[in-house]
Order: C-alpha cells, then sequence, then structure tokens
C-alpha cells in the first residue's frame, strides 16, 4: 500500500530515475508533498550514493544505475547560500499567490492538491526549484515554478508560511 502522497505523485508521472531516488532520499518532503514520512533525508552525497548502490543489488536492470562512486553522482537541486538568504516579501507574494490559489486552498485542506500554507520557507524553496528543474514531476507546477525568479520563489515562501 503506497501513501496518497506517493500514488498522487505516481499519477502524476513520479518515475523512480537514480536522479528521483537520489533528490528523494536528500529530501523526501520535497519531493513528495503530504508525505507523512517522517524521514527528514539525508545531506550527505556519499551516503545517498551508498543506499543508491545497495538498492542498485536489486534492481531488475542495473546497468541503468551508476555505481555509487562520487564521479558517477548525478545533478542534484543545488541552492547557493544566496537564494536561501533572499528575504520574501509576503505582500508581494501574496500578490502572486493568487495564481497559486486557483488549484492550492489557503484553509489547509488537502483533497488532492497539497495545501501551500504553513510550509517552512526552506522547504518550500526547495520545493520550487525542484520544479523548475523538472526533478519534481509535475507538467502544470513545472511550468508554474518555472516562469518564476528567485525573488518571487522567496515572496511566495514568506506569504504562504505565514498562512495557517
Amino acid at each position: 500500500y503506497y501513501s496518497k502522497g506517493l500514488q498522487r505523485m505516481g499519477a502524476d508521472g513520479l518515475v523512480w530515475e537514480f536522479e528521483t531516488l537520489d533528490a528523494y532520499l536528500e529530501n523526501p518532503k520535497a519531493v513528495v508533498t503530504g508525505t507523512r514520512m517522517n524521514f527528514r533525508g539525508m545531506k550527505k552525497p556519499q551516503d545517498r550514493a551508498d543506499v543508491l548502490a545497495y538498492l542498485r543489488q536489486f534492481s531488475d536492470m542495473p546497468q541503468n544505475i551508476p555505481e555509487s562512486s562520487p564521479t558517477a553522482r548525478a545533478p542534484e537541486v543545488e541552492l547557493s547560500p544566496e537564494v536561501f538568504a533572499l528575504v520574501g516579501d509576503p505582500e508581494y507574494g501574496e500578490y502572486l499567490g493568487s495564481e497559486c490559489q486557483t488549484c492550492h486552498q489557503v484553509n489547509g485542506d488537502n483533497a488532492g492538491i497539497p495545501s501551500i500554507v504553513g510550509w517552512p520557507e526552506e522547504d518550500f524553496v526547495i520545493a520550487m526549484h525542484a520544479y523548475k528543474r523538472k526533478i519534481r514531476p509535475h507538467p502544470v507546477m513545472q511550468m508554474m515554478a518555472g516562469r518564476l525568479t528567485e525573488e518571487e520563489i522567496a515572496a511566495l515562501a514568506a506569504y504562504f508560511k505565514g498562512l495557517q
């Protein structure tokens, strides 16, 4: 049995490839929103590479999964400290957020579409950049995030963090 979050991501086209597994191991909530999993992720690239090498043993197509050597590392969502240091303007985020609220509920309901209220700013920024770089699968979110600047993402993160 898979969680609703994983089922939704599967329906949205999530494919467990090296890059998505690596991103999931680094920050599960950035890849599968609404997951109830308490695992906070593995920040060290070598730790993730070791887990992926272990999982490779059980793959029916191990030739499609790189070895765990650091030279075979897949690109990941790497954000500079400057991106996280941006202080978003919540009022500008409210203005931008009206488009988000076409689909997402601000009352905290999660009826098949994740709620976007009360997110920690860092998690929101990571998720939006993962969509922007097409690591997280969802064509609409990839398109929406792809149009946003870093300042706009920071403003949205500041606005939605403040909603309860």
